[in-house]
């Protein structure tokens, strides 16, 4: 990574944790039972990413045999990544398992929302979410730190992440008369886009008063931290050649 592209990845760094939603993580309580204790793995990356410290030494991406320097940043944004897609589904989850909790029964990978093309949004309620209209939402989480993201990044925290719902917002027009069409954008740096928050907020609301917790929210935005988190470190190693282990490309943090 040359001088500019190490100075605007630091930059778009400390601009992510500065926002109080990319470090949910680290709030959480770390109960087996809730599905909140990380491993030593994914928790060793979530340092690393936020500190900005090495996490492995330079290697050959098995997937697509691109270089992944230091930082292992490729592997969030490698295409071949099977992080992003275990992550990508559970994000989804959080999200489905929180509506349920609300009152509001929701189905993953729903048919027959488009009468044109294959195009679907990753969810929708059963039952109307606002105004009359069922909810339809759809998740991607972008990495703050590509090549096509981190000059943004590195002028205002979440600013990929709000692109990327405006992207979701002209994908899914077809939905505006149906649906109350949400797009949740995240960042692999933590923070979220400003729709998205929205939408969390007002969900955390709604489990609130469901369940009496108070603290409905924070609970959610941990749990969704939390899955970031993992997905990442999958990302990076999945980067890692099998027969080499993480002990031969890892430094110890």
């Amino acid at each position: 990574m040359n001088t500019f592209a190490n100075d605007i990845t630091h930059r778009a760094r400390l601009l992510a944790v500065a926002q109080p939603e990319s470090g949910k993580w680290l709030n959480a309580l770390p109960t087996p039972s809730l599905g909140t204790l990380m491993s030593d793995e994914s928790f060793r990356a979530a340092v690393g990413l936020r500190i900005g410290a090495p996490l492995c030494s330079p290697h050959l991406c098995t997937d697509c045999r691109l270089p992944v320097d230091k930082y292992g940043h490729h592997g969030l944004s490698c295409k071949k990544s099977a992080g992003r897609f275990i992550r990508h589904s559970a994000l989804n989850e959080v999200i489905r398992r929180s509506l349920v909790t609300a009152n509001i029964p929701a189905v993953l990978e729903p048919r027959g929302t488009s009468d044109v093309d294959e195009r679907r949004p990753d969810g929708v309620s059963q039952l109307p979410w606002r105004n009359g209209r069922r909810l339809a939402w759809d998740v991607t989480c972008v990495d703050s730190f590509a090549l096509s993201n981190v000059i943004s990044s590195s002028t205002k925290a979440g600013e990929a992440a709000r692109k990327a719902e405006e992207e979701k917002r002209r994908k899914y027009d077809y939905l505006a008369n149906e649906y109350d069409f949400e797009p949740l954008a995240f960042e692999t740096s933590g923070v979220t886009g400003p729709a998205c928050l929205k939408f969390l907020r007002e969900l955390g609301r709604r489990l609130k008063d469901a369940t009496g917790e108070a603290r409905s929210y924070e609970f959610l935005l941990q749990r969704l931290s939390i899955e970031i988190q993992r997905g990442n470190a999958l990302s990076i190693t999945s980067t890692v050649p099998r027969s080499d282990g993480l002990n031969a490309v890892y430094f110890v943090l």
